[in-house]
């Protein structure tokens, strides 16, 4: 990264100047806040990261998502100490009023399903305004290619939304100019080196296509998501594809009840992957679950791949 580091992120809030009402758009809506939310609630770890890097700790009631899935990490504890988790995964509709919120910043799949008893559509008869991750819009419409762009998109918008779209500028602004150095500093090959990301699942694997974070990740890197052309965000391919496409290296995602080790070794005993480049030639690389969703860790992340990418 490297941004403002997370142990800064319990400095109180500096009220902004008088809030004039702001419109922004969340995937398919526009919503207005003619104030400020007060009482926030955010799901998952890497959309409350978003969060305490503008300092809005003190604007929320809680979060939700993070200890249920394994994903809370030592650099994120101190952040989140004075904030209470109100539901170990995916919220209730009655959480969320209960918690006597006012706006809950969630994602398709991070926090939200379609067709779900939390939406948009059903919190809004309760005064929560939602605003949805912009990388996963691709679920309920359509949606250019992940970038980058996603994630600075994200924190811009609640800037505008909190009344501290300096702060949010400012970041956004130092997170572009590290990747713009990093890239043109770094070693790269001539060609793009061939990458698969495997989250989970043994009988099929769960992995990131074009519409995830980590496919841009991986091209500023300097790399190419063998599942770039798969219409999807965060889906379930087949294992025959994967061998087919013979990935030079692979990310693994480090969360959940099966460790970044089990799955690497998974991968290395299965007879079936022992001709694909990366398992042969013992090439892996781990990306925590915050690093590997949208976030403040991607930038930091991006790093991480290329110095895997390009050891030498």
């Amino acid at each position: 990264m490297k941004a403002p580091s997370l142990a800064l992120l319990g400095l109180a809030f500096v009220a902004a100047p008088a809030f004039a009402g702001t419109t922004v758009e969340s995937c398919n809506r526009s919503v207005t806040f003619d104030a400020p939310p007060k009482a926030a609630i955010s799901n998952d770890v890497n959309l409350t990261e978003m969060m305490l890097v503008l300092g809005l700790a003190d604007r929320m009631v809680g979060y939700t998502g993070i200890s249920g899935w394994k994903t809370l990490d030592e650099e994120m504890r101190a952040g989140v100490s004075e904030l209470p988790e109100l539901s170990e995964k995916y919220p209730t509709k009655e959480v969320i009023i209960g918690a006597d919120a006012d706006f809950f910043f969630a994602g398709w799949n991070y926090g939200m399903k379609v067709g779900g008893e939390v939406t948009p559509e059903t919190l809004e008869p309760f005064g929560v305004k939602v605003y949805e991750l912009t990388e996963s819009c691709i679920h309920i419409g359509p949606k250019n290619k992940v970038s980058m762009q996603d994630m600075y998109n994200d924190l811009l918008n609640l800037g505008r939304i909190f009344g501290v779209e300096d702060k949010a500028q400012a970041l956004v602004e130092s997170y572009k100019a590290e990747l713009a150095t990093f890239e043109a500093t770094v070693s790269k090959g001539d060609t793009p080196l061939r990458v698969f990301v495997y989250d989970s699942g043994e009988d099929a694997p769960f992995t990131a296509g074009r519409y995830a974070m980590p496919t841009a990740m991986i091209e500023a890197a300097g790399g190419v998501n063998i599942m770039d052309d798969f219409e999807k965000s965060w889906a379930t391919v087949n294992w025959e594809a994967v061998v087919e496409r013979d990935p030079e290296l692979i990310v693994i995602v480090n969360y959940g009840d099966v460790t970044a080790e089990q799955k690497i070794d998974f991968l290395k005993s299965n007879p079936a992957f022992a001709d694909i480049d990366a398992v042969r030639n013992d090439r892996f690389v781990v990306l925590e679950y915050v690093e590997a969703t949208p976030g403040p860790r991607n930038i930091r992340a991006i790093r991480k791949l290329a110095a895997a990418f390009w050891p030498n």
